[in-house]
């Protein structure tokens, strides 16, 4: 395998999320280099964080297995049992199917890195713990949801609770 020129991989920055949510993206970016590579089976992905700045919102997969291991500075990952703080070196993996949402927060004043690999699955459902929100993931595109299936045309509350 030829060695990755990092240069080449563009930054990009933003989220697929819809209004209000993608606005809590300000500050992440990421680097596709399964994408530079060439890779169709799995992705992987240098995700950077800059002071404050999230990941995702608390998610989790059906399909997809994912590892992470921070490169750089001191991230928080939220999880259903709590938070974690993690430093350069240490690792976590979601099987795919496990309902445990998680992300990665960055709460220092410095910036932070992770990488990122994930399966490259046909179809997927993405469920956000935090938010009435569920994306189906397919090569006709992705389409979001309510977690009870309806179709998603913005914010509400889930029963006996907030966004």
């Amino acid at each position: 395998m030829p060695k990755l020129d990092l240069s080449k991989a563009p930054v990009q920055t933003g989220s697929g999320y819809p209004a209000p949510y993608a606005a809590q993206m300000v500050g992440r970016s990421s680097q596709r280099l399964g994408d530079l590579a060439g890779l169709t089976q799995f992705g992987v992905n240098i995700v950077t964080l800059q002071p404050g700045a999230v990941a995702s919102l608390r998610h989790w997969h059906l399909r997809e297995d994912e590892f992470a291991m921070v490169l750089d500075g001191v991230l928080t990952l939220i999880e259903d049992a709590g938070e974690t703080e993690m430093r350069a070196g240490e690792c976590a993996a979601w099987k795919a199917g496990v309902a445990n949402g998680h992300r990665f927060v960055n709460r220092t004043g410095s910036v932070a890195r992770f990488l990122v690999v994930g399966g490259k699955v046909e179809e997927d459902i993405c469920t956000y713990t935090d938010v009435d929100m569920k994306v189906h993931i397919s090569a006709a595109g992705d389409r979001f949801t309510y977690h009870d299936g309806s179709d998603w045309a913005g914010p509400r509350d889930l029963p006996g609770g907030g966004n």
